[in-house]
């Protein structure tokens, strides 16, 4: 089955992006272009939501400054760094009841558009993560980036021109014994 994915006229097969797409944390030092951008965030609020209720807000983050506090967020955020950019995903759970489900498949769009549109990027749990001994790394971002309280900060999308490669998925990454059919113990 092929599904073209067109975006800014770039286009990819749907299922070669899958492949392709890898977590990259080193990055060229060129700013990604405000139309690239725009694509990216139009992605997002293409995202399905529950009950179409969009609760999400996008802080996309350029400040150098910024973006070297952002990676001191928590353990495994130092990428961020390296990034010319980076898009806090945060939703309003007073909202949505769902908010880790719909920033989640937002911020997914952000990594497929990303990578559709000749960038890479890589995701940055911040919900559930530790800062340092007492401080979540969401309070952290809330703080630094003043996010009102009804907020809750999923994730940190960092974006850009990478300056690593990294081979695509192969067809190894089908683990059919993780398939059912009907029942849990009917194999597919």
């Amino acid at each position: 089955m092929k599904f073209s994915c067109n975006m800014g006229g770039i286009g990819m097969e749907f299922f070669e992006v899958l492949r392709r797409r890898r977590s990259i944390r080193r990055f060229e030092r060129r700013p990604v272009e405000r139309e690239k951008l725009e694509k990216i965030l139009e992605a997002a609020f293409l995202s399905p939501s529950s009950y179409n209720r969009r609760a999400w807000i996008f802080i996309v983050v350029d400040d150098p400054q910024l973006l070297d506090k952002l990676a001191e967020s928590k353990a495994g955020a130092q990428g961020i760094r390296n990034a010319p950019l980076a898009i806090v995903v945060a939703v309003d759970e007073e909202i949505d009841d769902v908010w880790i489900e719909d920033g989640a498949i937002a911020a997914e769009h952000i990594q497929l558009a990303a990578f559709a549109l000749g960038l890479s990027s890589f995701w940055v749990q911040i919900r559930k993560r530790e800062h340092k001994r007492g401080v979540s790394a969401e309070e952290f971002v809330k703080e630094l980036l003043r996010i009102p309280e009804n907020y809750r900060v999923l994730c940190i999308v960092a974006v850009g021109y990478p300056a690593e490669r990294k081979s695509p998925h192969g067809m190894d990454v089908m683990e059919w014994e993780k398939v059912r059919h009907n029942l849990f113990s009917q194999k597919f």
